[in-house]
């Protein structure tokens, strides 16, 4: 078997508003912090699918987010170097792309749709879910609700609906400030009771000294980790944070697309776990996993991961030092955006876990006429 085709579809997705972020102050603090808000931008949405053909007619589909470059170029870079190609040497194909990424001009992660793509068509040409091709650990990966900055309220109101779900676990991004977010983080643990998980992520927007004294009060409440409190740049601030602190840290979220960057973190202890998304390849993260498994500790998919979860959902099954699926308010409508352009079956939150499809490779069922119909450009 030989790749063939490397194809990828810029679809519409009916009936959406394009969005753009903008930067904001936070208010309240005496030192200059920014965070980020959501707008609307011109425009509709447009989502990208790669489909990875090959000479016997099994072909490998998983979503595209071009990796922050210029994905006509990437696709080009891919297609130069896979066409022709056994698609079963994932490992000789990962180890050429990723140790000629510097060569290439990329950032690490770049070819991971490709990889995705090839790990779909090894499950099909198998007859086997994912999760079955790297061995099943369990049915479904427990859920955490997660959404974006707001007061004390809105948060309570997420957990609840989490709860609907069967959702026992929340984190919320808090940009307001040390002093402003503990009480917050108090009020929550006193509206969920002890037992049911929480984490915190302030995006960035603490100092050390806010961090530590942010943490230490988090260890009191039992939260289940603090999340990139400040910039990751900072090692040496993370090291200092990881040695004083009980609770764990996770620190890696901009380095999550680079192994060897995120394994660096995790040997000098700046990190205590490890975070990470399979949209730069789902090589690399069984790699990281193993990696943060032999260190004695976990490493957390970010959401919403590839085919609108289906790709997270697999691997959460197949990682056991792997705690949660990030469920974001963003995936609840990613989820929804795959119905619109084709995907037949986004994966289910069912009593509280992600529960992964049984079909072939990534199990994801496409209406590919409806795909073809919304597709404006093919790259």
């Amino acid at each position: 078997m030989k790749i063939e085709r490397v194809l990828v579809h810029v679809v519409e997705v009916p009936g959406s508003q394009a969005r753009t972020h903008q930067l904001i102050q936070v208010a309240g603090l005496n030192r200059v912090q920014y965070t980020h808000t959501s707008a609307p931008a011109e425009g509709p949405t447009y989502l990208m699918v790669m489909r990875v053909q090959t000479d016997e007619g099994v072909e490998g589909i998983c979503t595209f987010d071009g990796h922050g470059g210029d994905p006509r170029y990437v696709v080009q870079l891919v297609r130069n170097h896979v066409v022709g190609q056994d698609p079963f040497r994932r490992e000789f194909l990962f180890q050429k792309l990723h140790q000629g990424t510097r060569w290439l001009y990329q950032r690490p992660g770049w070819f991971g749709t490709l990889d995705n793509c090839l790990w779909d068509i090894t499950g099909k040409v198998a007859g086997l879910p994912i999760y079955a091709l790297l061995g099943k650990n369990r049915d479904g990966v427990p859920a955490y609700l997660t959404a974006g900055d707001g007061p004390v309220e809105m948060y309570i109101e997420h957990i609840e609906q989490g709860r609907e779900l069967g959702i026992n676990a929340y984190k919320p991004h808090s940009y307001k400030g040390g002093k402003a977010d503990i009480p917050i983080m108090v009020a929550l643990r006193e509206h969920v009771g002890p037992d049911y998980d929480l984490m915190l992520d302030p995006v960035c927007s603490y100092t050390l000294r806010e961090a530590i004294e942010v943490g230490h009060v988090l260890e009191e409440l039992d939260f289940v980790w603090l999340e990139e409190p400040f910039f990751e740049q900072k090692m040496h601030h993370y090291q200092e944070l990881c040695a004083e602190l009980v609770i764990p840290i996770m620190a890696n979220e901009t380095l999550m697309y680079d192994m060897d960057l995120s394994a660096q973190w995790l040997i000098h202890g700046a990190t205590d776990r490890l975070r990470a998304n399979a949209r730069h390849g789902t090589t690399q993260v069984l790699k990281m996993a193993h990696m943060a498994e032999l260190h004695g500790t976990t490493i957390e998919l970010n959401g919403v991961g590839g085919i609108f979860g289906h790709v997270h959902a697999q691997l959460g099954c197949s990682i056991a030092n792997n705690s949660y699926y990030e469920h974001t308010g963003g995936g609840r409508r990613m989820m929804e955006d795959g119905l619109k352009i084709g995907l037949l079956n986004p994966p289910e939150i069912i009593d509280g876990e992600l529960v992964p499809a049984d079909g072939p490779g990534w199990g994801a069922e496409w209406d590919l006429d409806t795909l073809e119909s919304l597709t404006v450009e093919m790259i």
